[in-house]
């Protein structure tokens, strides 16, 4: 019976711990409504200047019909100016690059100006774009890492494989989030009409709203 009671105790413990762990890792949801449908997608705390920035400008209202104005399919669909006219803010964010945090189709970035400018590689403070990209064999992961230095851990050699994304871009850029719902609008939306400087020929605009 001691033994019964002991044991009860340990699992009443570890029971309040990993609720404890849980609400530590609790992650933001947000929600970006287009015309093509919506996309879901997990704010990630690793990241909480991007984070924090991000639930600060939906919550301001800047991106209420945004639009997506650039569009390169099998790359990614960027926005992040305000409906009325400004495209950014007079401020950046400094970055935050994880090497655990990586460009798999899906991944929520901020864009920035580039190194020969903003060798700190800051993020834009309201620009971002979601990967789509494409799936890449073996012998071209082995080729970028041969070009950047970057080398792949083998588990994101097999998402960009099998899921696919955009690896070129790893270790440049401060990835803040991931989707977890609506990829096939992501989809929809980089197979837009653009014209030569990659804007949609008609606005994809979208609205954004924090779910959880």
């Amino acid at each position: 019976m001691r033994k019964l009671i002991i044991l009860f105790i340990a699992a009443l413990c570890l029971g309040m711990y990993s609720c404890g762990s849980d609400t530590q890792t609790n992650e933001t949801k947000v929600e970006i409504s287009t015309e093509f449908g919506n996309i879901v997608l997990v704010l990630y705390n690793e990241t909480p200047k991007h984070r924090d920035n991000f639930i600060a400008l939906i919550e301001e209202g800047w991106y209420e019909g945004s639009p997506f104005h650039r569009v390169i399919n099998e790359f990614m669909i960027q926005g992040g100016g305000s409906a009325d006219g400004p495209d950014d803010k007079d401020y950046l964010i400094d970055a935050e690059i994880v090497p655990e945090l990586f460009h798999k189709k899906g991944a929520l970035a901020a864009a920035r100006m580039g190194d020969n400018v903003n060798p700190l590689k800051e993020s834009s403070a309201c620009q971002f774009y979601i990967v789509q990209g494409r799936t890449f064999a073996e012998n071209e992961l082995i080729l970028f890492e041969a070009r950047t230095g970057h080398i792949f851990p083998e588990e994101h050699k097999e998402v960009y494989k099998t899921l696919g994304g955009t690896p070129h871009l790893d270790g440049g850029y401060t990835v803040f989030g991931e989707v977890i719902s609506g990829l096939e609008v992501v989809d929809l939306i980089a197979a837009v009409e653009t014209n030569m400087a990659d804007r949609p020929l008609r606005d994809v605009r979208m609205s954004i709203r924090i779910i959880d």
